[in-house]
């Protein structure tokens, strides 16, 4: 856990990090070469950094450093589990999504963004129980579906973990979604506002799937492409 207010690099992408999800990265731009090479230089138990997702959806690269407003206002701390670096000056990190922070301010002064964060709490919530099993069985009738959607055969789905926020995050990582909707559930004040959310989403992209398994092929191609 980081303090109530804390100083932490930051790592913009173009998606979300929640809680207890493993996030997997190759660094090979510069500036978070520096970042890592940093974080290298602190004891193992204080490797960490700020995943915020982008407004704008441009890469990384792109991000002017004075482009505060280019930041969603909420995102996760990622503590490092892992990091391979390679003879080129690339790194392999890997690391886990930790705790929620709100942004407060961005210091753009150095090689890369460095910002102060408020830590948030992570409250259940009332009726998370009946929620999460509500969830857990809409979440595998959705994965039943997406399946079929693109033409794989069954497969036995991953037991779902007992604790409801935990599963509150790992539906909202698994669910095939835009960067809106990935994100709001992220800032959910609590484990029933996320599962409730989720809930709907998971009736509404099954319904879009039991949709589109219903179409012909010809009527599949004729439909054009959402520019994301």
């Amino acid at each position: 856990m980081v303090s109530v207010t804390d100083r932490l690099p930051l790592f913009p992408l173009n998606s979300v990090l929640y809680p207890g999800l493993v996030l997997p990265l190759n660094i090979f731009e510069e500036r978070y070469r520096r970042l890592v090479r940093d974080l290298l230089a602190r004891p193992e138990g204080e490797r960490r950094f700020g995943v915020i997702a982008l407004r704008s959806g441009r890469e990384v690269g792109d991000l002017p450093v004075d482009a505060v407003d280019a930041l969603f206002p909420v995102g996760c701390i990622a503590e490092v589990a892992s990091i391979r670096p390679h003879a080129d000056g690339r790194f392999d990190v890997v690391a886990t999504g930790a705790t929620r922070f709100r942004l407060l301010s961005v210091d753009d002064s150095g090689p890369y963004l460095v910002g102060e964060v408020e830590a948030m709490a992570e409250p259940r919530g009332d009726d998370v129980e009946v929620l999460a099993l509500a969830v857990s069985r809409a979440f595998a009738d959705y994965q039943h579906k997406l399946v079929g959607a693109q033409g794989r055969g069954p497969v036995e789905l991953p037991e779902l973990p007992d604790d409801a926020v935990v599963l509150s995050y790992l539906v909202a990582a698994a669910m095939v979604l835009d960067l809106k909707d990935k994100q709001s559930l992220l800032v959910a004040d609590d484990g029933t506002v996320r599962l409730r959310a989720e809930l709907s989403l998971l009736r509404r992209e099954s319904a879009l799937l039991e949709h589109i398994r219903a179409l012909p092929a010809v009527e599949l191609l004729r439909q054009g492409a959402e520019p994301n």
